[in-house]
């Protein structure tokens, strides 16, 4: 398939929240909207298919900017469906673009070539990639490290089998924020998976490339979406996080640059990438 040129003046692929840049923390949402190019269509699949996770993580937006508000923090977010291109896959990832998702063929990216995906990486993953990279670097230059912390959600149900968790917390090696957040949330009672339902290490993910490799404190919070998909839902996990994270932020090594080991690549592998950045 080949749109005809979808340009970045027509469609925007990220969306900024303004915040302090000295606040201590960066919000984001990888997977925030089910909207596509309007030059792309429906990629072949019924309007149902944009109100499910396979577009997008339900509620996690609105989470997103509710949090960020409470911090006083930037947040950047997508603006395109995860069924365009996952901006939370690394660049080479075989599902980078997916053909089949949750059992729905997607018939608009089965039969893409390289160009087609190289295209849609530089419209629309790399921009929300450079912002990232663009916004951490402004951050820094107050003289406060940033954390980063990606707001995701997860559907109750999976392939039949009702998921047990509330929320979960995914990392790889760095647990500064992660055991503090785990802590947090399960002294509220809560059944908090821990890198359940997914593993928060994999290599050229969002967390991988922008806070794993720099060193850069970070945390992968997913909420299952069933309790974050209407207003009372967004208000009581604002709520439920807003506390843990500032405990969490409140620790000075919330805030130092760490090089850490990685279950997603060798130390051969990291220190390769790591000098990649100098």
């Amino acid at each position: 398939m080949h749109a005809s040129a979808p340009t970045l003046a027509s469609f925007v692929p990220l969306r900024r929240l303004a915040g302090r840049l000295e606040a201590g923390a960066l919000f984001l949402c990888d997977h925030a909207s089910p909207a596509l190019p309007q030059a792309y269509g429906d990629l072949g699949l019924s309007a149902e298919h944009f109100t499910r996770h396979i577009a997008y993580d339900i509620g996690a937006a609105k989470l997103t900017q509710r949090l960020a508000a409470q911090f006083d923090a930037p947040a950047l977010m997508t603006t395109f469906s995860r069924l365009l291109i996952d901006p939370n896959r690394g660049a080479d990832d075989p599902t980078l673009v997916m053909r089949i998702s949750d059992r729905a063929l997607i018939s608009g990216n089965a039969q893409i070539d390289a160009r087609e995906v190289e295209r849609r990486k530089q419209l629309y993953w790399q921009p929300y990639r450079d912002a990232i990279r663009d916004t951490t670097t402004q951050m820094r230059t107050t003289g406060v490290i940033p954390a980063l912390i990606s707001i995701h959600s997860f559907t109750p149900i999976w392939r039949g089998t009702q998921r047990p968790w509330q929320a979960a917390v995914l990392w790889d090696c760095d647990d500064r924020l992660a055991a503090p957040v785990l802590q947090g949330l399960r002294a509220q009672g809560l059944v908090i998976g821990d890198n359940e339902p997914y593993d928060g290490a994999l290599r050229g993910d969002t967390m991988f490339d922008h806070a794993t490799l720099p060193g850069l404190p970070h945390i992968l919070i997913e909420v299952r979406q069933d309790l974050i998909a209407d207003e009372a839902g967004i208000a009581e996990w604002t709520t439920r996080l807003t506390p843990v994270l500032r405990h969490a932020l409140a620790s000075p090594s919330a805030h130092e640059i760490t090089y850490y080991p990685s279950r997603a690549a060798s130390p051969a592998q990291l220190a390769k990438l790591r000098e990649s950045l100098t």
